[in-house]
């Protein structure tokens, strides 16, 4: 293995498979099956979802909602995402803890670093929920603290896309993918990888992100193992 400790990051979008909204159940199947993977391959692996399938905090906002109150709904939808890819990862065998950064005892154990490092030196996934617990922080910047928070070598961000480009490929053809770029690339071009405060979390604690299309098959395996797969930011 190249990297023991992982932090893999997923959108809450990408739960939703071909639905409009809220959770497909063969897509988390899916997710579930390629965490077991390297969760075989003895890697430790931990976790932060966004979402956005159920409630985003911005939405709200624009639609008049109060930014705070719509940030910690949002943050409540990430449990919810947790709980199911929970379930999803203990119908395969794996052990599990959800752990989240706002107090819901009956559900999810509160964060604490520590008990998340024993837990992954046990073998055991753990799913970090909502969010850093404060509004105007996004999920990709509790991410990248918890990342830095237990020791993790590397923030594998999976998306629907295979890598990053100089412009969206969804919208333009001729867009051009990067296999490896230097955080300073990233600035001076401007590319869209994180928000821009996880995105200097990670350069200040160097980090590195590798961005990844979650929906290949063997993909998360392959990195894990040290292939080159999706764009490395280094």
């Amino acid at each position: 293995m190249k990297y023991k400790r992982i932090l893999l990051k997923l959108s809450g979008e990408a739960l939703m498979g071909s639905r409009q909204y809220g959770i497909d159940n063969d897509r988390l199947k899916e997710y579930a099956e390629e965490i077991k993977k390297v969760v075989d391959l003895g890697c430790q692996v931990a976790i932060v979802i966004g979402g956005g399938n159920i409630f985003r905090g911005l939405s709200g906002a624009a639609n008049g909602m109060d930014r705070v109150q719509g940030d910690y709904m949002g943050m409540l939808a990430t449990v919810i995402n947790g709980m199911a890819l929970q379930g999803a990862l203990e119908n395969l065998g794996i052990y599990t803890r959800l752990q989240s950064a706002i107090e819901m005892d009956k559900v999810a154990e509160p964060f604490i670093k520590r008990r998340a490092t024993r837990h992954l030196e046990k073998g055991r996934v753990v799913i970090f929920g909502a969010g850093t617990g404060n509004p105007y922080f996004t999920t990709d910047t509790a991410a990248t603290l918890r990342a830095i928070e237990i020791g993790a070598d590397v923030i594998l961000k999976g998306t629907r896309v295979d890598g990053i480009y100089d412009s969206d490929p969804e919208k333009n053809e001729n867009a051009v993918k990067f296999n490896a770029l230097s955080f300073e690339d990233v600035f001076e071009k401007n590319l869209k990888v994180m928000d821009m405060t996880a995105f200097t979390l990670s350069h200040e604690n160097k980090l590195p992100i590798i961005v990844f299309d979650m929906n290949k098959e063997n993909n998360l395996l392959k990195i894990v193992q040290g292939e080159q797969v999706g764009t490395l930011v280094n």
